[in-house]
């Protein structure tokens, strides 16, 4: 039987409906809320990477024009009970609110200053006299592990390590076959430390009503019910008497996927004051302690036959993940192998606390085995003499030899790793460049190809991550909103949620208006991120909306006195198919579920509505791509500069490929920037020294190439739409892919690219150690 409705929208590049609003200054952020009797929040920091705290003298800021109040960590003490998310389980809890007897890194919030207006509260933090006596930080990652300055030695733990997984053979003649191959290429691959930095900083509004004993609060975050969930574990309260709204969200990229100390510092003084507190992050704080990412190493080895193959590959891998983790995320080591049919794999990980700011979630939070994988492939082909696109050709799955299943016990189904590679080397003429760069580098000039290849795992089931709900109502008007356990924070989620539920109602894109971030109206679930909306809020869009249409058919069957399947939905039109005059519109129907229910049929009922919960058939929807970068360096100022740059993205039917480029324009230019131009630096006493966008520095429109974009699209089976995530793809790419461009560009001098940053002054100490080794 012939669908009831016929797809328009999805695959369309059609308007967004965030964009009248947020194009026109009309979005709501939380700087913009604002309640009766509010004040305002500022946070006294640490100067000292590790301390004691002798004494906290806050008298004077008491007394301070505008105080209301100053809170140390006897303030709250007892106050508060779990702190944990369920997706990150109860062994790893958000820390204290406030320093208790120590300080374990600049910007470890001493006292919360509440005050009439954020300026006097930032006074009044000045008022407050701390008595420090400074310890010995541990600041190097590499050697932390074996550092006698203990992170946390007041929790009585033995060492620096968090976690240790020591060295895991996943193929029994893993040693044997390194001892017979051809080639062994070891190296070290380092990646710096570098941050989310969203246009808008954390914040939150938080409203105790004693009488109620409710919390509200309005904060900037990518899951609002987890945040209730949280919160409610926190204050020992029902979930239904804590309400959550994220209302326009400015960019999480993963900082905001948990919930940070401060807002917890925050939400126990609105209890304790029972007044509105807002707390809005400055910008010094956000780049100094809301979360930091990546920084990590991976002596990586593999082993190649005589004709190119990749026999095995090992990593030992080192995180730094801080003083307090918001959430470890890091190196999935059985990833390693990627997208090549590579059949044995050995790894270790180690991930070790630091007196920085600890580590949390950031867009492609498991690249660094992309990264450390790409980049090593690149050394490798230099090392045995081939050009690494024909390695990677000669190694690399295609979509005919699928199901695969990796020596880490990855099942790949659904994914064009040679295929990606092809189209994209042949957008940019691989073979020509290779002419123009000889050419060049007869000239002078510097010029360099850079290629990585990857697989994305998206909508992943761990934890709480593996459901969506939806709710879906056509109201008396005819009108469609859909209700949404997202969070959405850039992903367009308005936008192409409601293609996905206009083509399955057949109703106009513009009649369907989406709800989400607000726990009082939306099912639950676990937010945006993890490349998830796609497939499994798309997935609960599509089955709420076609149970929805069902009764809509039903509802209309009767009332024409047919039989449902002979129905057919148009532009909010049911018809009779074939005898078009024979016609109802959604109103009609609307009304009839509605004021005239009494005269429907018992198994119909009333209302036009459904709740469902989607989980996709099977666990992770992979996704993938291929980016390939040109870049030239300037020999005088070693200024690198990128002049194409091409991704081949495979993330399965493109609900809306206006979106699908722009998730992959911004993650390029966020994994270029980490590789360019972000590093963050502390230095070795754990100061540090990046504070500003002046040193802190952020790549513009000036520096950002034009994106070449090609499209495979590989239906997926794990989701009825056929659609893939792949918000983070362009992060997880692009950072090798800017490296490797590099290294290539330098090649000829003997430079080996292993480590990020790559800016001028990296570049140049690169050529001038490798003219000192030649000499």
């Amino acid at each position: 039987m012939s669908s009831p409705v016929a797809a328009r929208f999805v695959g369309s590049a059609v308007h967004r409906k965030e964009d009248r609003r947020l194009l026109t200054g009309h979005g709501q952020y939380v700087a913009d809320a604002s309640a009766p009797r509010m004040v305002h929040a500022a946070f006294l920091r640490s100067e000292h990477a590790k301390a004691r705290l002798n004494s906290v003298n806050i008298e004077a800021a008491l007394s301070a024009p505008g105080v209301v109040a100053v809170y140390l960590w006897s303030d709250f003490h007892e106050k508060f009970g779990e702190a944990w998310h369920a997706m990150l389980g109860q062994e790893l809890v958000v820390p204290p609110p406030l320093a208790i007897m120590d300080v374990r890194y600049v910007g470890d919030p001493i006292a919360l200053v509440i005050a009439e207006s954020r300026a006097l509260a930032e006074d009044a933090c000045g008022l407050i006299e701390v008595d420090y006596e400074a310890e010995q930080a541990t600041v190097d990652y590499a050697t932390a592990a074996a550092d006698g300055n203990v992170v946390h030695a007041a929790w009585g733990l033995p060492s620096n390590v968090m976690v240790d997984m020591p060295f895991t053979p996943m193929s029994p003649d893993l040693d044997e076959t390194f001892n017979s191959v051809q080639h062994v290429v070891e190296t070290t691959i380092i990646q710096n430390r570098y941050l989310c930095v969203p246009m808008e900083t954390r914040g939150v509004l938080a409203s105790w009503v004693p009488g109620l004993e409710e919390l509200d609060l309005i904060v900037s975050t990518q899951s609002v019910h987890e945040t209730r969930n949280f919160f409610a574990r926190y204050l020992g309260l029902d979930e239904g008497a804590v309400r959550v709204s994220a209302r326009d969200v400015g960019g999480g990229f993963g900082q905001k996927m948990f919930v940070f100390r401060e807002e917890c510092a925050v939400v126990l003084a609105t209890k304790l004051l029972g007044r509105p507190v807002k707390w809005i992050e400055d910008r010094l704080e956000n780049l100094t302690s809301a979360g930091h990412s990546r920084n990590e190493l991976g002596k990586v080895r593999m082993a190649i036959s005589a004709d190119g193959i990749i026999e095995a590959i090992t990593v030992d891998h080192v995180a730094d993940v801080g003083a307090y983790t918001p959430c470890p995320a890091v190196m999935d080591p059985t990833l390693l192998p990627g997208p090549y049919r590579i059949p044995r794999l050995g790894f270790s990980t180690q991930m070790v606390w630091t007196n920085t700011m600890g580590k949390a979630a950031y867009r492609g939070p498991w690249m660094f085995e992309t990264t450390a994988r790409e980049m090593a492939i690149d050394i490798a082909a230099r090392q045995i003499g081939m050009d690494p696109a024909e390695l990677r050709r000669r190694n690399l799955l295609s979509l005919a030899e699928l199901p695969f299943t990796s020596p880490g016990g990855k099942v790949f189904q659904e994914i064009t790793p040679l295929e990606t590679l092809e189209q994209a080397l042949g957008m940019l003429g691989y073979e020509e460049f290779r002419k123009e760069q000889a050419e060049a580098r007869e000239q002078g000039r510097w010029l360099g190809v850079g290629i990585c290849v990857y697989v994305e795992p998206t909508s992943m089931e761990q934890a709480t991550l593996g459901t969506e709900g939806a709710t879906i109502r056509i109201d008396s008007n005819g009108k469609v909103v859909a209700y949404l356990s997202t969070s959405s924070h850039g992903q367009s989620v308005e936008t192409t949620m409601a293609q996905i539920i206009a083509d399955d109602l057949g109703v106009a894109y513009d009649d369907v208006t989406v709800v989400q971030g607000d726990t009082q109206s939306t099912p639950y679930g676990p937010g945006t991120g993890g490349s998830r909306t796609a497939v499994i809020a798309g997935g609960a869009a599509h089955d709420a909306a076609v149970a929805v249409r069902d009764k809509v058919l039903a509802i209309a069957a009767h009332m024409m006195e047919a039989a449902p399947e002979d129905l057919q939905i148009a532009e909010g039109v049911i018809a009779v198919r074939g005898t078009p005059d024979r016609s109802l519109t959604m109103k009609e129907v609307a009304t009839q579920a509605y004021t005239n229910a009494h005269t429907l049929p018992g198994d119909v009922g009333s209302g036009l509505e459904a709740t469902i919960r989607f989980k996709p058939t099977r666990f992770p929807t992979w996704s993938n791509a291929t980016h390939v970068c040109v870049v030239e360096i300037d020999p005088d100022t070693f200024i690198p500069r990128i002049l194409r740059y091409i991704v081949s993205e495979d993330c399965g039917k493109m609900i809306n490929p206006q979106v699908v480029e722009g998730q992959i324009f911004g993650g390029v230019v966020q994994g270029l920037g980490g590789v360019l131009y972000e590093d963050f630096r502390y230095d070795p006493d754990g100061n540090p020294q990046t504070t500003t966008f002046l040193d802190y520095l952020l790549p513009t429109t000036g520096e950002t190439p034009l994106i070449e974009i090609g499209h495979i699209e590989s239906v997926s089976t794990t989701n009825p739409g056929g659609f893939k995530g792949m918000g983070e793809g362009g992060a997880i790419g692009a950072h090798a892919a800017v490296a490797n461009a590099v290294g290539d560009a330098l090649a000829h001098l003997g430079v080996n690219v292993t480590s990020t940053p790559l800016g001028p002054e990296d570049i140049f100490q690169l050529v001038q150690a490798s003219q000192k080794e030649r000499a």
